[in-house]
């Protein structure tokens, strides 16, 4: 006989996993409409009652979509932009979370605590100056404006020092330091390798956040030929109207590679979690 005990137990186990289905649903539902609209001919996006699954499935949306727009190179725009930015995030994270957490340094304390004071400031409270910044150096309508504020990233440098801190011993840059080891050696051959799980986490948030940037580039980029592809996107909305077979097929392309690269370093992620102290 199962005790009144054991049965509210499974009960509550049943409802917590409706909830967590049906947030999940909720969170799934929206990318399902989208992949299925950017196959929808145009008499199918706008129908009523709407339908998830179009009825005449066609890639005419993914044809249109280079022939109306430059989206190769919006795509390889995007594609340069994160993978810069990417390494940038990883050597800097690197480099700076390794320093705080086995140097001892005045004022060691308080640069690392301005540094992760700024992650917590939104970057449109510091958007306009950083503008007139670039303005001052010439880099409006450039490349390297654009690409300036994914470089760096002190959410990495915080993972990084706690990562460093946690997980590698000091005794291990001891023995490299007496066996004659200079500290650029130690840092490539010692502290990286065993920093390879949170580097992949850092890499993944860095990517995802350069590629996905939108209002810094509207602000910068003055021509077509430097939009990523959030910047791209625009080019299927009108004054008063917006195609949205296009848009979403652009969409689908935006997001793809993001979703390919967190399911290839999942595990890192969790990886780092695991490996990752909150001390110090």
């Amino acid at each position: 006989m199962v005790s009144h005990r054991s049965l509210a137990s499974r009960l509550l186990t049943l409802l917590a996993h409706i909830v967590l289905c049906a947030g999940a649903a909720f969170m799934v539902l929206p990318i399902l409409w989208m992949a299925a609209t950017s196959f929808k001919p145009a008499t199918e996006v706008s129908i009523w009652p709407p339908r998830l699954l179009p009825d005449a499935p066609t890639l005419e949306n993914y044809r249109g979509i280079f022939e109306d727009a430059p989206f190769g190179q919006f795509f390889v725009n995007s594609l340069s932009l994160s993978l810069i930015a990417t390494v940038s995030v990883a050597v800097t994270s690197l480099v700076a979370g390794a320093v705080f957490a086995k140097y001892r340094f005045p004022g060691r304390q308080f640069l690392f605590m301005a540094i992760l004071a700024t992650a917590i400031v939104p970057f449109e409270s510091y958007m306009i100056p950083l503008y007139l910044q670039l303005i001052s150096l010439g880099w409006i309508n450039t490349f390297q404006g654009i690409l300036l504020p994914t470089l760096f990233m002190s959410f990495g440098i915080f993972l990084l020092r706690q990562h460093v801190s946690s997980a590698i011993p000091t005794e291990l840059l001891e023995a490299g330091r007496v066996d004659g080891a200079s500290e650029w050696w130690i840092l490539a051959r010692v502290i990286a390798p065993l920093s390879a799980p949170a580097l992949s986490a850092i890499g993944i948030f860095a990517f995802i956040q350069a590629w996905a940037a939108f209002i810094w580039p509207l602000m910068v980029a003055n021509e077509q030929s430097l939009f990523n592809m959030e910047l791209g996107l625009t080019a299927f909305q009108f004054r008063f109207s917006t195609d949205y077979g296009k848009l979403m097929a652009g969409s689908v392309l935006s997001v793809l590679p993001m979703l390919v690269i967190f399911v290839i370093l999942r595990r890192r992620i969790i990886e780092s979690v695991a490996l990752t102290g909150m001390k110090g």
